[in-house]
């Protein structure tokens, strides 16, 4: 059967996680998760945010209206969708068009989850706006990326088809009643897909937040649906905890973190190696809190056992119709070593559906180990008002503060990063976190960079964009343990881009984010430098890598 796990742990943590599971068994855990018993974690408020647990059923059963959808996207004629979101309502579409691809017959699917103005632009130029499907997706109707993308798009929608038809390409997906909900009722947007108000952002893939947007880029919805819905069965309230697929993972994720294997490394084939953006949101964002957490890796190259420290655990997601010998041999190698991994089987790309639900239970165990509570993100909040006190200071003022970042060009500075690396220690993390367009060149670098920490330092790597991260694995560098060390990279913007109706710009939007963050970070005692690198980006990164390689 695929989707199998398979662990190979040292034998004192394979003890501690059989241990884990006996208690499960005893305390009757499965079965008080089921019947959304909030004791099992913190006893808050988390019996609110478990609608995710029937969500695939309940989709299974209106597959006819997702396939709808999508036959009005192809009947209307869109050659493009995009995604206009954040976090958890965009992630789980960005892995799909990873996956998948471009699917012919349907609309191309691309998601935009940045404000840097240079993605804006490279996304715009990938699309025809006058026949692309706009998914303006925010659960709350209130987060301000998804709100000026929405005008910037509305307005260039306007000026292209007329102001009576731009509402007819857009889609919202939203909480009912939400203040976007009353601006796509105005707005004459083309439909209106409710969210369900007992499902978090970052549990929300199999909801319409991932399948409006599978639909339309042409899944078979019902059969990717149909593996979830296989998978909670298998999770299911009377399977007992040794053979339940997510609360044996959660069980490692758990264990294994607290006693000091934190460092989450996801491996997975190239044919599925997207999944990990959507894991870095579920396991940072549910886990780091109150100075505990899960630390996801997502892209670390593999290397030799030698290069690794003990706060490691392996997570090894194998595409077994299309694996990567290199990468068994990598995994086989780092088992050999004594390090804990975890292998699971995937059979087909649309097996992606049962992982969703799988990682969903692993992690809501995992929180329940920890102790901490999975469904909220309190230090998330926290960059978002340090964002918003910085745009309406702009809006006011016309101006952010003053301010002198380090330089690439400042005489001192490889020193300066060498001084901030030197407080690294065993059992750390390096997050290099760049507000900076995502593309292949600036990827190339940073990973280059995080590849030499790693292997010089024997430390876990990050690399990131910004702001993207804030409403992913920022909860956990904010609130999670105090082992991080960032260095957080921003840019001038060659060529802004304005929000309509707003006198701030996409640009002054992504540096408040950035100065935002970085406020927060140092308020909690992170230890996080900032890198100004200019207009010149590509030149910077590659500065910025030079002066990392020589002061490690």
């Amino acid at each position: 059967m695929t989707g199998e796990t398979s662990l190979s742990l040292p034998r004192a943590l394979d003890l501690a996680v059989r241990d884990e599971l006996d208690a499960w068994r005893a305390g009757d855990k499965v079965k008080r998760l089921w019947s959304r018993d909030a004791s099992l974690w913190t006893g808050t408020d988390e019996a609110s945010w478990l609608g995710w647990l029937g969500v695939a059923g309940e989709q299974l059963g209106r597959a006819s209206a997702l396939r709808d959808l999508a036959a009005d996207a192809r009947a209307a004629g869109f050659t493009h969708a995009l995604v206009l979101g954040m976090g958890g309502s965009s992630l789980c579409p960005e892995v799909l068009k990873m996956t998948f691809g471009r699917i012919p017959g349907s609309p191309e699917l691309f998601v935009l989850d940045s404000t840097d103005p240079a993605q804006i632009r490279a996304t715009e130029r990938r699309i025809d706006v006058a026949n692309t499907l706009f998914i303006v997706s925010s659960k709350s109707g209130t987060t301000l990326e998804p709100n000026i993308f929405m005008q910037y798009f509305l307005d260039r929608a306007r000026r292209l088809v007329g102001a009576d038809r731009a509402g007819t390409r857009f889609v919202a997906i939203t909480d009912p009643g939400s203040k976007l909900d009353q601006v796509a009722a105005a707005e004459r947007f083309r439909r209106v897909l409710a969210g369900v108000p007992s499902i978090g952002g970052r549990y929300s893939a199999l909801s319409d937040f991932g399948m409006a947007p599978a639909a339309i880029m042409g899944l078979d919805v019902g059969r990717f649906l149909g593996h979830a819905v296989a998978m909670t069965e298998r999770c299911g309230a009377s399977v007992p905890p040794a053979e339940n697929p997510g609360v044996l993972l959660g069980a490692v994720l758990g264990v294994l973190a607290r006693r000091g294997r934190d460092k989450v490394t996801v491996t997975a084939s190239p044919g599925i190696a997207g999944l990990g953006v959507w894991l870095e949101q579920l396991l940072a964002e549910s886990a780091g809190k109150v100075g505990k957490g899960l630390i996801p890796v997502d892209r670390e190259p593999l290397g030799p056992p030698a290069v690794y420290g003990d706060d490691r655990q392996f997570v090894y997601v194998r595409l077994t119709s299309a694996a990567d010998p290199a990468q068994d041999d990598a995994v086989a190698a780092l088992e050999r070593a004594g390090q804990p991994v975890v292998r699971i089987g995937v059979g087909d790309p649309y097996e992606l559906g049962a992982e969703f639900f799988r990682w969903e239970i692993a992690t809501a165990v995992a929180g329940s180990i920890l102790g901490v509570n999975p469904f909220d993100q309190p230090d998330v909040e926290a960059s978002k008002v340090a964002t918003r006190a910085l745009t309406e200071r702009y809006e006011t003022t016309g101006a952010l503060p003053a301010e002198t970042p380090l330089r690439p060009s400042d005489p001192a500075f490889a020193a300066n990063v060498g001084a901030h690396l030197r407080t690294i220690k065993p059992g750390d993390y390096v997050a290099l976190l760049a507000y900076v367009a995502m593309n292949e060149v600036h990827e190339a670098e940073l990973q280059a960079a995080r590849v030499s920490v790693r292997d010089r330092l024997q430390v876990a790597t990050c690399v990131e964009f910004g702001p993207r991260y804030l409403h992913s694995t920022g909860q956990a560098y904010k609130g999670g343990p105090n082992s991080g060390v960032f260095v957080l990279i921003t840019c001038d913007d060659a060529d802004d881009l304005p929000v309509p109706g707003r006198r701030y710009s996409f640009g002054v939007v992504k540096s408040a984010q950035a100065l935002g963050d970085l406020q927060v970070l140092r308020e909690r005692g992170r230890r996080a430098l900032r890198v100004h690198l200019g207009s010149d980006v590509k030149a910077g990164l590659a500065l910025l890598r030079r002066a990392i390689e020589a002061r490690i």
